[in-house]
């Protein structure tokens, strides 16, 4: 059974920074694909980062500079930096990954920011 589990959301002011984790149960966790996704009330979700199996690592357009995704294949984990945090950046972000085309998500971490 795949299961993800994310931590590390709360509460921040504009400017501030915030690292969140995501522990996976899976073997050969360095074969796959490693996303964060976030949504935001109203909004669809989107595509924060992925961190490849290759570990080439793409950004959505509104967090590049401010976020890195790095991952650790001895501990499976991945982590996102969030760094310089606005109140858009406001949202539930998931961890998620696909394995044999099935996709896994996390239960999700709430990230606030405030003005």
């Amino acid at each position: 059974q795949v299961q993800l589990v994310e931590s590390g959301g709360g509460l921040v002011q504009a400017g501030g920074s915030l690292r969140l984790s995501c522990a996976v149960s899976v073997n050969t966790f360095s074969a796959y694909d490693m996303a964060w996704y976030r949504q935001a009330p109203g909004k669809q979700r989107e595509l924060v980062a992925r961190s490849t199996r290759d570990r080439i690592t793409e950004y959505g357009d509104s967090v590049k500079g401010r976020f890195t995704i790095s991952r650790n294949n001895a501990k499976n984990t991945v982590d996102l930096q969030m760094n310089s945090l606005k109140p858009e950046d406001t949202a539930v972000y998931y961890c998620h990954t696909r394995i044999r085309d099935i996709a896994y998500w996390g239960q999700g971490t709430q990230v606030t920011v405030s003005s």
